[in-house]
């Protein structure tokens, strides 16, 4: 991680300390509606202090003490509690040549105010900022995943060095050491368990609801709660490249990136803002001018038209469901990196997946093993490991981890470099082994016998995946190994044929016989087979030109390419490489497919409430301009019904914070 994605970090977790919403947003609306409500009570005679002795004695003998002059001073109030930010975020744009929402509101209630409507100017400015209120707390529930993100850690870790345990800063702990942690504790560190056993609460971090059975070797993220168990771990990470650390920085994303119907909001606003100023010029000259009303009934319609003009709600309808959608879908473990996702994968309708790691569990198991003559199964998986041992594909760790059973000492290997999409070739005590598919040893010249090719085909007809080594165009064996489809996986597939999303391909760069045969498992519709990582982008390519907007599931580093290409890339944050989660542009934390049907039914219920946003918005706008023109209304119901269509967008917004999944 970078020095300013540390930064970041550190900035995330400085907002713990900031106040909490209601100390500095809706104290303002607050204190501003009980001057306004004293106002009007003074005005319409409800509260009389005319000659009130206190307030002759605390004011100057010279001030009349009156209910106008005191109403006067309570509307002084609501207009510079309520109305300073606005006048001063309208002043700001009106000196970069820009007329905003803000600028409206405050030149409505000052001219409501000069023709003597102050209570309606009052209550305009009251609203107004109820609902800047409203939106900065729709707002906050998203931050408040972050704030939670990062609570969650421990600052202290207990350390072993050597026979003793001592307590040390988290962020002082470097890969390598020992933590330990008993019953009940958060944990402080990703790291692996060496010793020790138990259940982990992982839901902050996956939205895993069931404790999660952990064992030695098995891999734990800090935050987590453990269990019944005492755990020593080892860490895999400094705390500033976690797993929460990198959830941080996704949801930091997610609130600087802006889908499409904001921006186009957006846009909508800087065009029509100064429309409406027009049109309120035009509203109050032409009438006057042409002796239809008097200057005052004119000012006070154009007044009234450019409160119902104002496209408030507009401005908070899209921020406020999207930001509510990001926030409900970290609550389950799922990081989206903003709101042009979110809405991305609410239209698409074909989805791509990766095989390895993705469908499957990533974790190969050996099943069968062929040496040639003169070479024992011990020499076999020296070599291999040997190889394979710098690689971080699933295939190549489970074949390290079988020599590290078979308790076999696993050699150096010089110049190893990747064959792209078909094996790995390096030096081992000399000679030059290659490793990879029975196509490429075929393409390098090296011979099967009849016996080996037997075998094959074998392993062939079960869907297994055969990893071949040579020397020198000799073949000295093959190791099978099978890789199971995620138990959730033809769940997940059924689920999102249900939502219409077919077909759903799988991606692959095993055999055309082993793709086959997970596919049969799965349920998907379609396979493309023995892909190399330029072929996935090829095929994500002409998905999109066929379907218009798809999905792309993976987890490695050749997936990358593919995700960046698709219309919304997902990522196995789990097991996913750093590099797919950074081309992604959302993460499964807990790598469960079934994590994907729900996001797409949260993002098409968002588009739902977006949609319902912009149409209450912007029909009150319609509804209002014609009434206030014609007289039918005043300015006091033109603010109610303005500013309550702003307060209901950012209600409805809220409802997907708590979005449901079907039951099952």
């Amino acid at each position: 991680m970078s020095d300013a994605q540390s930064s970041k970090v550190d900035q995330v977790n400085a907002l713990e300390v900031e106040p909490a919403w209601w100390r500095n947003q809706l104290l303002i609306p607050c204190v501003a509606g009980i001057f306004l409500i004293l106002a009007w009570s003074l005005q319409r005679g409800w509260i009389v202090v005319n000659d009130n002795a206190l307030l002759r004695w605390c004011l100057p003998s010279k001030w009349s003490v009156t209910n106008d002059g005191v109403a006067l001073v309570c509307l002084t109030v609501v207009y510079v509690v309520a109305g300073w930010n606005a006048f001063l975020d309208g002043l700001r744009m009106a000196f970069k040549a820009r007329l905003d929402i803000d600028f409206l509101m405050v030149v409505a209630a000052i001219a409501a105010a000069w023709i003597g409507e102050g209570i309606d100017g009052g209550l305009l400015l009251f609203l107004f900022s109820l609902g800047n209120a409203l939106e900065h707390y729709a707002m906050g529930q998203s931050r408040k995943a972050i704030r939670a993100l990062g609570k969650l850690a421990p600052k202290f870790a207990n350390v072993k060095r050597g026979a003793q345990e001592i307590e040390i800063a988290v962020d002082q702990l470097v890969v390598g050491d020992v933590v330990v942690v008993r019953p009940g504790e958060r944990l402080p560190a990703d790291g692996n368990i060496l010793a020790g056993s138990g259940s982990i609460d992982q839901s902050p971090i996956t939205g895993e609801s069931v404790p999660v059975a952990k064992e030695v070797s098995d891999e734990v993220f800090a935050g987590t709660v453990n269990g019944d168990g005492s755990l020593e771990i080892c860490v895999s990470r400094p705390s500033s490249q976690s797993t929460m650390a990198r959830m941080i920085l996704l949801v930091e994303e997610a609130q600087q990136q802006k889908g499409h119907t904001q921006r186009a909001a957006e846009a909508f606003t800087r065009i029509y803002v100064p429309c409406v100023v027009v049109g309120t010029i035009l509203a109050l000259v032409v009438p006057y001018y042409f002796g239809w009303l008097t200057f005052d009934e004119s000012l006070l319609r154009a007044i009234a038209m450019l409160v119902g003009a104002s496209p408030c709600a507009l401005a908070i309808s899209t921020p406020a469901a999207v930001l509510s959608g990001v926030a409900r879908a970290a609550r389950s473990g799922v990081l989206i990196k903003g709101g042009l996702h979110l809405e991305g994968l609410a239209i698409i309708r074909a989805i791509a997946m990766d095989k390895t790691g993705t469908l499957t569990n990533g974790r190969p198991q050996i099943v069968g093993i062929f040496t040639a003559d003169g070479v024992s199964e011990r020499q076999l998986f020296k070599t291999a490991s040997a190889i394979e041992q710098r690689s971080e594909h699933p295939i190549a760790k489970a074949i390290v981890r079988a020599a590290q059973a078979k308790d076999i000492h696993v050699a150096a290997a010089e110049n190893v470099s990747a064959i792209q999409g078909k094996g790995v070739t390096g030096t081992v005590n000399g000679k030059t082994i290659e490793v990879g598919s029975a196509r490429l040893m075929r393409e390098r010249g090296a011979i099967l016998n009849e016996k080996m090719e037997t075998a094959l085909a074998q392993h062939d007809a079960s869907g297994n995946t055969v990893v071949v080594l040579s020397s020198q165009e000799k073949v000295l064996g093959f190791i099978a190994l099978t890789d199971r489809p995620r138990a959730e996986a033809a769940q997940a597939i059924r689920s999102l044929h249900a939502l219409n999303v077919r077909p759903v391909i799988m991606l692959t760069g095993d055999r055309e016989g082993v793709a086959q045969a997970i596919a049969n498992d799965v349920g998907v519709d379609e396979i493309e087979a023995e892909l190399l990582p330029q072929d996935k982008i090829e095929r994500v390519k002409s998905l999109l030109e066929k379907y218009h907007a798809i999905a792309m599931v993976g987890d490695g580093v050749n997936d990358a390419p593919a995700l960046a290409m698709a219309t919304v890339g997902i990522a196995m944050g789990r097991g996913g490489t750093d590099v797919a989660l950074e081309a992604a542009d959302i993460a499964l934390m807990a790598d469960d497919l079934q994590r994907i049907p729900f996001t797409i039914r949260l993002a098409r219920f968002a588009r739902k409430v977006i949609r319902q946003n912009v149409a209450v918005s912007m029909g009150m706008v319609f509804i209002l301009i014609p009434l206030t023109l014609s007289g039918l209304i005043g300015t006091t119901l033109a603010v109610i019904m303005h500013e309550g269509s702003t307060v209901a967008v950012v209600i409805n917004g809220l409802r997907l914070l708590a979005f449901r999944e079907p039951q099952k």
